[in-house]
This record gives structure tokens, C-alpha cells and sequence, in this order.
């Protein structure tokens, strides 16, 4: 039997994103699969794709047309081409509707969005052409001319690829919505932390600096549609608390300067602590984990705070409610006061910490395992290799 060969596209290249690709490609190759993993340089020294067994190829920058080359290139005699995320997909459906891949190209519209040609063919839809597997893992929010192109990307890339994952139920109904002719919920269960991690670390808590007074902690990119003007209000309603609480945020990005100023300026307990290696023993070193984004799916925070039994407050979008259950407690994005209220609420009660703490192991035992997520994502793969 031919061993089956995959390419993993990259865009831009989320944690969540970029971690689900790096336990598919170690997955797979266990499995018998050549696995190629196509995505920036910097993923790789970040994700050691090539430690997964994977062979990777770097691909230049968004926008560069040496980039469809390239992935062009790396795609030649793949069984299933699979991107992750509309950068990824936009890349990988102008790759596989080049010459080579049997079609007409398409050149890179402006801004490299590929809205310039006719390269958006529909790559699964026979002619032996590679099929394509797409898995949106997220939402983003654009407004004005630039919500308007994502829509258009989404619809071109959706209806070019054979079969589009959706990691949570909304998506699902998004891209269907968008025209995708096979559109599936695939739950994308990221790998839970290595080895044994320590609840209420003290050296963890010593290092933050929250030895004798609460321990909140957020995670994700300091990006705008991350809540965390919000949360920044929510802390100040914190102030009055005896001891006040301190809030920890793990992240880098474009509002970092914008959130210091503010924290500075208004006295806050908040520290930001850069981007972190180390966030499952951060975080389970924290009394309350908090997740105010305005977009979620699966969220790696929640995903970890669950399984560590963290209690978590969150924003209740996206795909959260499915994914949390009855195991946190929600909160509307962009309340401040609710967000606050919430915090404030799980501080001053001991019991409901412990009973979120253990509904939230319970409910992360509902979700797929890794074997699971992988094995599912394999039988995809078959089943259009089979129709070729």
C-alpha cells in the first residue's frame, strides 16, 4: 500500500493553531504518514516540527509571491494538501490552482490576498487535482472594506476545498453559510502539559509576586478583540479588595505599550509578563483564570484551566459555551462590571472555587482525546485520497 503523504500550511500561525499541527504531524508520522509541514521559519524554532518527524519547509512572508511558489512546489505528489486558518488557506488554494497543480494561476491581488486572478479553483472537485482540507480554528472580526475581503476570502477558500473543519459548531455554520459544500465539526483537542503540574505553586506564585494575595491570570496575544481594556476596568473595581488581587497577563503584541501606560498611569495590580514557555505551571499556580475575548472557538486558556482544575471566568462567544459547559463561569464581552462581578464572586467564595474546579475536570474528560483528534483527522484524509 502507497504510504499517504500530507502538507500542513501555516499562515500567520496561532498558538492554538500551530500546536494542533505540531501533535497532528508527530500523530501522523507514528501513524505511517510523510508529513510536510509549510509555514514560517520562526513556527518551527517554536514548534519543532521537524522533532514531530515532519520535513518543513519555510515559507517566506505574507504577501511575497515567492510564497505560492514555494508551496507550489511542496505540494507536488501530496495526497491531502490540509491549511489551517484563511491566511493558510488563501496560500494553499492559489498553490494547488497554479499550472502545475493542473489549473489556470492566479497572481496575488493586492496585498497578497489573491483576489487579483482567477487562482481560486476548487481544488477537490475532480480532475485528479490534490484535495484540500481546510480547518478554520477561529474568528476574526474585521470591520468596514477589510470585513468585506475577509468574506470574500472566506468564500473563495471554502468552495475550493473538499472538506472544512470547523473546531466548534459555530464555524461550522459559517462556513456553510459561506458555501462550503462539505463543512464537519472537528473539536481540536490540543496536548495537555508534559509531566506532573503542581496546583498553587508556591515558587510559581513567589515569582509573580502573589504570595499572600490572589492570583488572576489571562493568556493570549495583547491584540486588540482580546478584552482586555475590560479587563484593565475590571481591575480597578479590584482595588477595594483586602488583600487586592494581582492579575497577571502572558502575551505579547501591537498593545502592549498602549496596556502599560494605562496599568502605570492608573496604579493598577496587573503586570505583564511577556510571552511565556512556561503557562500551564503559571496557571495553575492562579486562584481564577479569566478569558475576555471577544472571539474564541477552543480556547487553549480554557482548555487548560479545565484540566487543571482552575476555576475560569470567561467571555460567553464563540465557541466557549460548548466548549466549557456548565464549568466556568460566563460573563458578556465587553461587560466590565459582569467581568468583575464574576471574579469578585468566585474570590470571596471558597466552595464554588472547589466546585468549579471539579466540574471542570469532568468537563474536560468529554472532550477528544489526542489519538482521538488525530485519528479523526486521518480518516478524512483517507476518505479523499480514496476518491482520487
Amino acid at each position: 500500500m502507497t504510504q499517504l503523504r500530507t502538507v500542513q500550511v501555516l499562515g500567520g500561525g496561532s498558538a492554538g493553531s500551530s500546536s494542533h499541527v505540531r501533535s497532528l504531524a508527530s500523530g501522523l508520522v507514528a501513524r505511517g504518514v510523510r508529513v510536510t509541514v509549510c509555514a514560517p521559519a520562526e513556527l518551527d524554532r517554536l514548534y519543532d516540527y521537524l522533532g514531530a518527524g515532519a520535513h518543513f519547509v519555510p515559507l517566506p512572508r505574507l504577501g511575497d509571491p515567492a510564497t505560492v511558489t514555494a508551496l507550489r512546489n511542496a505540494c507536488i505528489g501530496a495526497d491531502v494538501v490540509h491549511a489551517h486558518g484563511l491566511q493558510a488557506s488563501v496560500r494553499a488554494t492559489l498553490a494547488l490552482s497554479a499550472p502545475s497543480c493542473g489549473a489556470s494561476s492566479g497572481g496575488l491581488g493586492p496585498g497578497g490576498t489573491g483576489l487579483g486572478g482567477s487562482g481560486f479553483g476548487r481544488p477537490g472537485s475532480g480532475g485528479g487535482r490534490t484535495p484540500l482540507v481546510t480547518t478554520w480554528h477561529s474568528r476574526n472580526h474585521l470591520d468596514g472594506a477589510r470585513g468585506g475581503v475577509q468574506r470574500l476570502l472566506e468564500r473563495r477558500t471554502v468552495r475550493a476545498a473538499s472538506v472544512v473543519l470547523g473546531t466548534s459548531s459555530e464555524l461550522v455554520d459559517r462556513a456553510r453559510r459561506r458555501g462550503a459544500r462539505d463543512a464537519r465539526l472537528a473539536p481540536v483537542t490540543v496536548p495537555a502539559a508534559r509531566g506532573p503540574v503542581c496546583l498553587h505553586d508556591g515558587k510559581a506564585r513567589a515569582e509573580l509576586g502573589a504570595v499572600d494575595r490572589p492570583l488572576l491570570m489571562a493568556v493570549g496575544a495583547l491584540e486588540r478583540g482580546r478584552g482586555y481594556g475590560t479587563l484593565l476596568d475590571a481591575a480597578r473595581s479590584w482595588r477595594d479588595l483586602d488583600p487586592q488581587p494581582l492579575l497577571v497577563i502572558a502575551g505579547e503584541g501591537r498593545e502592549r505599550a498602549a496596556l502599560q501606560r494605562r496599568i502605570t498611569a492608573e496604579r493598577l495590580s496587573v503586570r505583564l509578563i511577556g510571552r511565556r514557555d512556561d503557562v500551564a505551571e503559571l496557571l495553575a499556580a492562579a486562584d481564577v483564570a479569566v478569558l475576555p475575548s471577544r472571539r474564541e472557538a477552543r480556547s487553549l486558556l480554557a482548555q487548560e484551566a479545565l484540566r487543571l482544575g482552575v476555576p475560569l471566568v470567561a467571555t460567553a462567544v464563540g465557541g466557549v459555551p460548548e466548549l466549557v459547559g456548565d464549568a466556568a463561569e460566563l460573563v458578556p464581552y465587553g461587560d466590565s462590571v459582569a467581568l468583575a462581578r464574576a471574579v469578585r464572586g468566585l474570590l470571596e467564595d471558597a466552595d464554588r472555587r472547589m466546585d468549579l474546579a471539579a466540574a471542570g475536570r469532568v468537563q474536560a474528560g468529554t472532550w477528544p482525546t489526542e489519538d482521538q483528534t488525530i485519528a479523526h483527522v486521518l480518516s478524512v484524509y483517507d476518505e479523499l485520497a480514496g476518491r482520487r
